[in-house]
């Protein structure tokens, strides 16, 4: 079985494609395509279980993607937090040596997931600074 991890490169390839033939907004378009289409389990985890099934989603896709991070799950405050330490997606593209990565690759984890989260009145930020070395906090909040 082929793992999730070795369709890294090809997203990336498809993501400069469809920007060189159409743009940004075709990325922005085909990533929300995505969202609508594909992310129904997290969808429907959070609208059964509220900030928790943000926790049963990511820990579950995380641990299969060997991901390094850390997730926090705070009902009190109505804060779930994810710290990615290292990312197997862009360090794998960062790896790669025969094809340069598609720059904004790290977008796509905006656009899918606050596309899924704020309609269900959650709070989505990302903090992609550090996304050169693979790394990244998303933070999602009870409006």
């Amino acid at each position: 079985m082929i793992s999730c991890t070795e369709f890294i490169p090809a997203y990336s390839e498809l993501f400069k494609y469809l920007e060189e033939k159409d743009g940004k907004a075709a990325v922005i378009k085909f990533w929300e395509y995505l969202s609508d289409n594909f992310l129904n389990n997290l969808r429907d985890l959070v609208k059964e279980h509220g900030l928790k099934g943000c926790w049963m989603y990511w820990s579950h896709t995380l641990n299969e993607e060997a991901a390094d991070f850390t997730m926090e799950l705070d009902e009190d405050k109505d804060e779930f937090k994810i710290v990615m330490h290292h990312c197997p997606s862009k360090g794998r593209l960062a790896e790669t040596e025969h094809a340069k990565p598609y720059r904004d690759y790290c977008g796509h984890c905006d656009v899918l997931y606050r596309r899924v989260l704020e309609p269900l009145g959650f709070e989505y930020d990302i903090d992609l600074s550090r996304c050169d070395r693979a790394q990244c906090t998303v933070m999602v909040r009870k409006r």
